[in-house]
């Protein structure tokens, strides 16, 4: 296997662990809305990723940092022709980190409505647009010649990268409902559980749907065993809420965010960026990589910082491992 397949494989990884981290951050944000019933409520949600959501921000930096050193035509066509929905997620992405900082900065209700509002915006439209973006990703784009976006914004929002959006959309909630009946004791854990129980039909039919039409399309025998195990870890998740096995529905819950990412490279490779105009001019592992030398470099550095990475985020989650409930929260807040 050459560097450039492997440096995908890694880049497939670090967004395999953004959508895990971030998915049910976003879910829970999600869920300030649709769950809490009241401030303190909102303010349990918001503790049990308190700790760790900036965290889980560091698998995109991650990501786009490798694709930028190991494919940069890739990065550059991917950041230059995305660049309006790019510049939204990262415009939410820094008003959701404002708003966990200074909502509590003030005693005032309407100060912490409208910054518990932000927060729900910033963590709904981000799980959208991401499954956009990637559906964008596998379907093709208008790339010409010269490896540059030559479509507008509106041809990116087709069928198939919308659904792919209200894929990671309901996947990310369902993936924070869990979360929160992990996480939570009390009445708040007992309504996580039924919600992670309706959203879970909904977003077995809206994957199944999206994953086939991937797989009708682009798939093989590779990427129909990464369906099969998208959809069998979903069911087990729903199932495993059903039984009150918090646990083990959010690993299975995992396994499908890992499955689906793994299907959609898949049928991605060996190309990074196909063009929707010629096939010969799609991007390639191949013809958008760096040097051989500079993915040596990358390779060693990667090897010596991500376990480190990994040590001290495992450490964090398992240092705010406990549950917590309305009864933790001060009535001030």
């Amino acid at each position: 296997m050459e560097l450039h397949d492997v440096w995908f494989v890694l880049i497939a990884v670090l967004w395999t662990g953004y959508f895990f981290l971030e998915g049910f951050d976003f879910g829970i944000g999600v869920l300030t809305k649709l769950l809490a019933r009241d401030r303190k409520e909102k303010r349990v949600l918001i503790n049990t990723i308190g700790p760790v959501w900036d965290g889980n921000e560091v698998w995109l930096l991650s990501a786009g940092g490798a694709t930028f050193a190991a494919f940069p035509e890739w990065y550059a066509t991917l950041f230059s022709g995305f660049y309006l929905p790019l510049l939204i997620i990262l415009f939410c992405l820094i008003v959701r980190g404002v708003a966990f900082e200074y909502r509590a900065k003030r005693p005032e209700e309407r100060w912490q409505t409208n910054w518990e509002t932000a927060i729900f915006w910033t963590s709904l439209i981000p799980a959208v647009l991401w499954g956009v973006a990637f559906g964008n990703i596998v379907r093709g784009v208008k790339i010409d010649a010269d490896m540059e976006y030559v479509g507008n914004f509106w041809d990116l929002l087709n069928p198939y990268a919308i659904l792919g959006g209200l894929v990671t959309l309901t996947l990310f909630t369902f993936h924070g409902a869990v979360f929160a009946g992990l996480k939570t004791a009390g009445d708040i854990r007992v309504r996580a559980r039924a919600l992670a129980l309706k959203l879970g039909p909904v977003t077995a039919v809206l994957a199944l749907g999206f994953l086939l039409w991937t797989q009708a399309d682009n798939g093989d025998g590779w990427s129909l065993g990464a369906l099969i195990v998208a959809v069998v870890s979903l069911l087990a998740a729903i199932g495993a809420v059903a039984k009150g096995r918090e646990g083990w529905s959010f690993a299975f819950s995992g396994v499908t965010i890992a499955a689906v990412v793994a299907m959609l490279f898949l049928t991605l490779f060996p190309n990074v960026m196909p063009s929707s105009l010629n096939d010969a001019w799609n991007l390639t592992v191949t013809n958008a990589s760096s040097s051989p030398y500079t993915l040596k470099i990358m390779t060693w550095c990667a090897g010596i910082a991500t376990p480190i990475v990994l040590l001290y985020q495992s450490w964090t989650y398992w240092v705010f491992r406990k549950r917590i409930g309305t009864q933790h929260i001060a009535d001030a807040h």
